[in-house]
């Protein structure tokens, strides 16, 4: 079942008005994980923003569709609640709002009417199979985590609310390896046929952990090549140079 449809997504960062998506095609049906690579400053993480509707940026042609509800018009709060979740590259520390409230309130908003007891007793056990500090839960978020517990804090909040839909921005950006054990567990244990996942990511060192079922290669604001897991070990060795070359010439 089709979960998300982008379809010949154009988009500009508004300050500038420069093109940033320049066509843009991806389909993820439920069950299914997406593996999404490319070169430093090709677009990716920009492409994510557009998809959870990051105000910086405008849509100026094409569709972006999550479970059959056209999310043009709707805010990145409306798209949340619709089912949207998306991490951070670079996870942003909130004084004053501790990670435990956070989750509580949020889920709260997305129709979980659960008691705060029972949703708390959840956070503990997603922490404990994180290898996520019981006690960094009760902390301001993300306020002096490490660069690993704040990736771990963004795959409890995950876990937690059960999104449709996940864009793990570079998730992987940072870990020793014993941290990229411990989340893609999580990833994997995540995945169901009620959710779909899109995994954002330089390197082919997640994918050996977290395997795809499909592989795009994103230069310049678009996806100019797509297939299994053998693409992103094809990246690996040759890089995305012939990728790039081949762009150029178009």
């Amino acid at each position: 079942m089709s979960l998300l449809r982008v379809e010949n997504l154009h988009a500009v960062l508004k300050e500038s008005m420069e093109e940033i998506l320049k066509g843009v095609n991806v389909k993820v049906n439920s069950g299914e994980i997406h593996a999404i690579m490319g070169p430093n400053g090709s677009g990716k993480s920009t492409f994510a923003h557009v998809l959870m509707g990051n105000p910086k940026f405008k849509v100026t042609s094409g569709s972006i569709t999550l479970d059959g509800v056209d999310l043009g018009d709707l805010s990145t709060d409306e798209r949340a609640k619709q089912g949207m979740f998306m991490t951070f590259q670079h996870p942003q520390e909130i004084p004053g709002i501790r990670l435990r409230s956070f989750l509580i309130a949020a889920s709260g908003e997305l129709g979980n009417m659960e008691s705060p007891i029972m949703k708390s007793r959840k956070i503990d056990r997603l922490s404990i199979d994180n290898s996520f500090d019981k006690d960094l839960v009760d902390r301001y978020l993300n306020v002096g985590f490490s660069g690993g517990e704040k990736k771990k804090s963004e795959i409890v909040q995950m876990q937690f609310l059960k999104p449709k839909l996940v864009v793990l921005d570079e998730i992987d950006s940072g870990l020793d390896v014993d941290a990229l054990k411990v989340i893609s567990k999580s990833i994997n244990s995540f995945r169901s046929e009620r959710n779909g996942i899109i995994l954002i990511t330089h390197y082919e060192r997640l994918l050996e952990y977290v395997v795809p079922d499909y592989v795009h290669v994103y230069v310049d604001g678009s996806v100019v090549a797509s297939g299994g897991p053998d693409l992103a070990r094809e990246i690996q060795q040759s890089g995305y140079e012939r990728y790039a070359v081949s762009l150029r010439e178009v």
